[in-house]
């Protein structure tokens, strides 16, 4: 079974240039099944040809009674039947044992945002002098200014950002590219972490150099821009389940209650569906709600 994933990875990388956290994802959760398998034989797993239905469905079950969300729950039957299909072609699986089972229903949790006030609030807990407070603010400034996500804001060089046009070069999911307007202030806020970064003795150099960098000029990872908004929460006494993704929520919702087309929002995010931006329409829808039964005297 170990073996089997370790071609269906190999694959994935050479033949689909599949990124490092695709196939990071793929590994956990074949990893998850092989552990589950090997459980409830008691000893190792099986071949993974011999893998059947029945198996699967009681391990979506288990993945069901531990408490895992149904989002997760879709994310890993992908992932099995991506690898039983991979199996077929490669003739050590007769049929696709995932293929017969159905997605759990989602869940209909809008997600967490901010409100326009309390995106001010974070935008100024950074401070105005030294070095972190400026790239900290340029990071808060410029993933609320494009909606980024945060593996994109971290994979940002510097030659993908245009200061003449206020336009960023994004490279989002399945590494597809997309061109994200900045603001006055991302930018602005852009510049003076730069003039800061260029005086740094481990300041690397062109175009292929990471925008952000830590205190020994190295790319920032995602933790690590995690656990910054974390400290500014703190400071700015926000709400600590706020996440690098809320930022992206705040800035979606905040486009389209101003006005802003749902297909435009889709474009700024790089949604391949506008299905996936329509959630954004019920944050919205839920907002007016709350201000209508807050406000109309026969509201309830």
């Amino acid at each position: 079974m170990r073996t089997a994933i370790d071609r269906f990875l190999q694959y994935l990388r050479v033949e689909r240039n599949a990124s490092d956290l695709t196939i990071k994802s793929y590994r956990e959760d074949l990893t998850a099944l092989c552990d589950y398998l090997g459980e409830a034989a008691g000893g190792a797993p099986p071949e993974p040809g011999a893998v059947s239905v029945l198996d699967l469905r009681g391990y979506v079950a288990a993945l069901s009674e531990a408490g895992y969300a149904s989002s997760t729950v879709a994310r890993r039957l992908a992932s099995l039947r991506s690898f039983f299909k991979f199996g077929q072609r490669e003739g050590w699986a007769a049929t696709n044992p995932a293929k017969p089972l159905r997605n759990p229903r989602k869940s209909r949790n809008l997600p967490h945002f901010l409100s326009a006030e309390e995106v001010g609030r974070l935008l100024a807990a950074p401070p105005a002098g030294g070095r972190q407070g400026l790239r900290d603010r340029a990071i808060l400034e410029t993933m609320y200014s494009a909606g980024l996500r945060v593996s994109e804001l971290v994979g940002i060089d510097d030659g993908d950002m245009d200061f003449d046009t206020g336009v960023l070069r994004v490279r989002g999911k399945g590494r597809r590219e997309r061109l994200a307007p900045i603001g006055s202030y991302a930018a602005e806020a852009m510049n003076r972490w730069l003039a800061v970064r260029r005086l740094h003795p481990h300041e690397p150099a062109g175009p292929d150099a990471p925008l952000f960098v830590n205190k020994f000029g190295r790319r920032l990872t995602t933790r690590s821009v995690a656990r910054m908004l974390e400290k500014y929460l703190k400071q700015a006494g926000l709400d600590t389940r706020t996440t690098p993704h809320s930022l992206r929520h705040s800035f979606a919702t905040h486009l389209l209650d101003r006005g802003a087309d749902i297909r435009s929002v889709q474009e700024l995010l790089g949604h391949k569906s506008l299905i996936t931006t329509q959630i954004y329409t019920h944050i919205s829808t839920a907002a007016l709600r709350k201000v209508y039964e807050q406000a109309h005297p026969r509201a309830r």
